[in-house]
């Protein structure tokens, strides 16, 4: 199961909802899971538009006949799991007010219930998009949105397994959707295609927990993964239903389909989101090559210590200073090897440096990871 924790700026209610992507971590709790794919995110290069986009769902602007398609989204924990049932696909593009997200999602049945802005829309199939625009892992956004159109936005304080919490009363001013459906919504009587969405986030909002260039300049690069969720569904006197399990006597999990593979059924894991690189380029007036960030493997390496670290303290109640005790040994081209380690019974901190010492990344028990300025 997955919990939800929220909890708004303005009234202090805490509110509990269950699902199985979006997890509290507590001492009590299965040991951290850690991804089991590769480190290798997926990325992207998003285009200028030359004029603001109509967000009518249609995707039929010049902008995004220009702007490419994401790869067709896989299932969350990635090659381990058969490809998903339908296609979804996304594209992106931007301007000095926007960040636009278009997708594409194949769907026989279109079917949605929900609509009522900030109700849990993952209880619908949906279209999910995750940013964390410094890639700290830290003051990240969650947005879902159904075939209705119907919006829940919320900003991350911290992931799940780091103590969240979630702050539900936070809204995107400005944001603008649309959705399209090619078929009709709710009718089990034909078979539809599925459905197309038109997303505008702006930047005025986006650069509120960015912590960098919002809008951005030319090079930039965020952190960003797109989740469809996708429920088993019958029709049962002439309307839709959840599929449900005869062993259990309720409906089947969901499938998670994502974007980047996340190697684990968490959409909390911000390390394992895709990048997107921004380029000042108009979408189908020139192209640009991604450009990898050596520092991402430091990062990473970082990444392997904090897992290791919050598993061997959950089974002895302290932190080590030893990386030998954490059973690592690995090779970061660029960077000196062991990071250094530095903990209290209740806290630590993992430095790893570059060989040429003009770079350190550090990384503490609650997974926020940040480069350290220049002594």
């Amino acid at each position: 199961m997955r919990l939800h924790f929220f909890c708004g700026l303005i009234t202090l209610t805490v509110v509990l909802l269950v699902s199985c992507t979006h997890q509290i971590s507590t001492r009590t709790e299965p040991p951290l899971q850690e991804p089991q794919i590769e480190f290798n995110p997926r990325s992207y290069i998003c285009y200028k538009t030359s004029s603001p986009l109509q967000i009518d769902g249609k995707l039929n602007e010049t902008a995004w006949g220009n702007s490419t398609w994401t790869e067709d989204f896989g299932d969350i924990e990635g090659a381990l799991k058969p490809a998903p049932r339908f296609k979804t696909r996304a594209k992106m593009c931007w301007d000095a007010e926007f960040l636009y997200v278009g997708a594409e999602l194949e769907e026989p049945h279109v079917w949605a219930r929900l609509m009522q802005r900030d109700t849990v829309i993952f209880y619908d199939n949906d279209f999910e998009i995750f940013i964390d625009p410094d890639g700290d892992t830290h003051q990240y956004y969650e947005l879902e949105f159904n075939a209705f159109s119907t919006e829940w936005d919320l900003l991350l304080v911290k992931p799940y397994r780091d103590g969240a919490p979630a702050i539900n009363a936070w809204d995107v001013q400005g944001l603008k959707s649309a959705v399209s459906v090619d078929g009709t919504i709710n009718n089990p009587a034909d078979q539809d295609r599925g459905w197309t969405i038109e997303i505008a986030l702006p930047w005025k909002v986006l650069k509120e927990g960015a912590h960098k260039n919002a809008p951005p300049v030319s090079g930039d690069q965020w952190r960003i993964n797109f989740s469809r969720v996708e429920w088993q569904i019958e029709i049962q006197n002439g309307r839709y239903a959840k599929k449900i399990n005869p062993a259990t006597q309720r409906p089947f999990p969901e499938d998670n389909w994502v974007w980047s593979p996340q190697g684990v059924i968490n959409m909390h894991y911000p390390e394992m989101w895709g990048f997107i690189q921004f380029s000042e380029k108009i979408a189908g007036k020139g192209s640009e090559l991604f450009t990898p960030d050596p520092a991402e493997k430091a990062k990473w390496a970082l990444r392997q210590v904090y897992y290791r670290q919050r598993n061997y303290f959950q089974i002895h109640q302290h932190y080590v200073n030893d990386i030998h005790d954490l059973g690592l040994n690995l090779k970061v081209d660029g960077y000196k090897w062991p990071p250094a380690i530095h903990s209290t019974p209740d806290l630590f901190q993992a430095t790893i440096t570059s060989q040429d010492n003009q770079q350190k990344w550090h990384i503490l028990q609650d997974g926020r990871v940040w480069k350290a300025k220049k002594e």
